[in-house]
């Protein structure tokens, strides 16, 4: 009982998760699907201890673009390691 912050014998403390998010932007010719894929996929090829991804904003390029091309800004979560 108390109030010692010491772990009790016989028991193991786990180590605490910490995670850096990163903003990217994917784009496609076909659809934000596509878009959002294209995103996930690039950081998988450069980024290890991925764990989530959340879509924060879709939008359509078409000043600059042939034809349109859509976007997806996703932020991309991994863990940090040691």
């Amino acid at each position: 009982m108390g109030g010692s912050d010491e772990p009790s014998a016989g028991t193991t403390e786990t180590p605490t998760m910490v995670f850096k998010k990163i903003t990217l932007i994917g784009a496609s010719d076909d659809s934000f699907d596509d878009a959002v894929d294209d995103a996930i996929d690039r950081a998988e090829e450069t980024i290890e201890n991925i764990h989530w991804v959340e879509v924060q904003e879709l939008g359509v390029e078409i000043a600059t673009a042939d034809d349109r091309e859509y976007q997806a800004e996703v932020t991309v979560a991994f863990e940090v390691e040691d």
